[in-house]
């Protein structure tokens, strides 16, 4: 039984003061039977780390180098999140590959690393509106998941995180047909290049402008396991009726 997951992705968001969203989530939500995620900036990582430390709430970060060191100003190992506390870090998210220009080859040179330093890697795949509209969806989030996901991926070190471009922080939400069909797909997809068992113990999450009036509805979903909460994870208020809503599912 794959257990779910609600991760939050605060990326370069929040300064010191915003570690007490962490407290008043653990408070809150010390109960729940969904495994959380919190990834907030690198600069609050180890401190996120302290406070969530025994607690039900783990810490991810929002990226790493494929290199364990060297000459790469600005990037942070996989070995130094796990150091600073995480046990998990998000790759090829849509803002990395549109800002920074990754593409999934690197992406896959991620995932490799982070497995070498003992984090899940939750890997991001997401079409734009255009590719949407050309009918394009399964073609690029197929072709996506095969050139980002490594040979020794398990269900154990590894979740996919399905979030449509055009719906990340714009209100927008594809259809529950729409959400069907892609997890639907990514499970086969898995199975077919894995195996039965890997395919159903891999989670597969849904993001893009998942709030809890919509949350309920997407996670009674063919094959969704959880989300991957941009804005509404900065805030406990905000985040725990999500939590809540995956739980109840």
């Amino acid at each position: 039984m794959r257990q779910k997951l609600a991760a939050g992705n605060w990326k370069m968001n929040g300064t010191g003061a915003v570690l007490a969203e962490l407290e008043a989530l653990i408070q809150a939500q010390g109960a729940a039977k969904s495994e959380l995620l919190i990834c907030p900036p690198a600069t609050l990582l180890s401190r996120a780390a302290e406070i969530a430390s025994g607690s039900h709430l783990a810490i991810g970060g929002q990226d790493c180098h494929a290199a364990s060191s060297g000459a790469h100003t600005g990037d942070l190992s996989a070995h130094m999140l796990k150091e600073a506390g995480a046990t998990a870090v998000i790759l090829g998210h849509s803002e990395r590959r549109a800002d920074h220009g990754e593409g999934s080859e690197g992406v896959a040179a991620k995932a490799s690393a982070a497995w070498g330093a003992g984090l899940t890697a939750v890997i991001c795949l997401g079409e734009t509106l255009e590719e949407r509209e050309a009918g394009e969806t399964l073609h690029v989030i197929g072709t996506q998941l095969a050139t980002s996901l490594p040979d020794g991926a398990t269900g154990a070190n590894t979740v996919i995180a399905y979030e449509p471009v055009w719906a990340i922080g714009t209100g927008k939400v594809p259809s529950l047909e729409q959400i069907a069909e892609v997890h639907d797909f990514l499970r086969a997809e898995l199975a077919t290049r894995f195996g039965a068992d890997m395919a159903a113990a891999t989670r597969l999450l849904y993001g893009g402008s998942v709030k809890p009036s919509n949350a309920a509805e997407i996670f009674a979903t063919s094959n969704v396991d959880g989300a991957l909460v941009g804005g509404a994870s900065l805030k406990a208020a905000d985040f725990a009726p999500i939590i809540q809503a995956l739980d109840a599912s």
